[in-house]
């Protein structure tokens, strides 16, 4: 059996969990979010808890049974707090800024780039950080990912950009030969 699938989801008190046939709907102060359950798992609220429980024991069953765990359990942290990525800029002449619903990014190309913000995703720039936070956790990590590929991070300079906690491996550069 699944390890973090046998674990119960703990629902605060400001989020509420509705199971409509195969559907999970949950709702708290950010927003809500919906995900459409997967006929290998069941679904129970028990006392403010939320039980998965895989209908079957083969290694699909069990996958599944992990997965739909903690998707359901991001919705509800999602709901609750929230999410948030911080990206980093490094260059000579790097800038964004939000425009409207575009983030307008100068990276060095000779063209600035308009990146459209998805729809529930908000995001702030301060110097040279880019924060992206939202409720969907996949939303947020793809959008900022998808920012990050603009400009990925050099390993020479350590030029462009990268998420906060990420360690860029520097390469040593090319050296002058010694002259004899």
């Amino acid at each position: 059996m699944s390890k973090i699938g046998n674990k119960p989801i703990i629902i605060p008190e400001n989020v509420q969990v509705k199971i409509n046939e195969r559907t999970v709907l949950v709702t708290g102060p950010k927003g809500e979010l919906s995900y459409a359950l997967t006929p290998l798992v069941d679904v129970k609220v028990e006392d403010n808890n939320l039980i998965v429980n895989p209908l079957g024991t083969s290694r699909s069953y069990r996958a599944m049974h992990g997965l739909t765990r903690t998707l359901i359990n991001n919705m509800v942290v999602g709901v609750s707090m929230g999410f948030n990525k911080d990206l980093e800029m490094k260059g000579v002449g790097y800038k964004a800024a939000v425009q409207e619903n575009d983030l307008v990014l100068s990276l060095g190309y000779s063209h600035p780039i308009n990146f459209p913000i998805p729809s529930g995703i908000e995001i702030t720039v301060k110097k040279n950080t880019i924060s992206i936070a939202g409720i969907d956790k996949q939303l947020v990590g793809e959008t900022a990912a998808q920012i990050r590929r603009l400009r990925p991070p050099e390993p020479y300079k350590g030029k462009g950009i990268k998420y906060a906690d990420e360690v860029i491996r520097r390469k040593a550069g090319k050296t002058a030969k010694a002259s004899s």
